[in-house]
């Protein structure tokens, strides 16, 4: 697949309590904030949220399949707001800059919540297969 500027795609999930149950036991991340409901409570977030990282897997998961599956080389994120568990992400990566000499591809990635707010922002290289 050919990536040229503008050229974007987006990929939404719901995120279910399975989901991050899941996610801590693949990636053996079982702090409490995204487990433990109490102990979440007795936090600055008021309950449990998403770990960042599933959030930022749906940027992955996004650019490998809508866009043709490059490989990446790199990403950066920044977590700006917590996920809220039930709430419905949707990742959104756009092409924003080709380097035709070396075939290295930049992206503009967003996650945002249901209400539209950015909860993850970034920026990730990739090389087209």
């Amino acid at each position: 697949m050919q990536l040229k500027p503008g050229d974007h795609a987006s990929l939404s999930k719901t995120i279910t309590p399975e989901d991050v149950a899941e996610f801590a036991r693949i990636t053996s991340d079982t702090n409490p904030l995204h487990l433990d409901e109490e102990y979440a409570k007795q936090t600055r977030f008021g309950g449990r949220i998403v770990h960042g990282m599933l959030g930022a897997s749906l940027i992955s998961a996004v650019i490998g399949t809508a866009l043709g599956g490059p490989i990446y080389l790199g990403q950066t994120l920044k977590f700006v707001k917590p996920i809220r568990i039930g709430e419905t992400i949707t990742a959104t990566a756009e092409v924003i800059a080709v380097r035709e000499d070396k075939h290295i591809v930049t992206l503009k990635t967003i996650v945002t919540n249901e209400r539209g707010e950015e909860v993850i922002v970034g920026e990730a290289t990739v090389l087209p297969i």
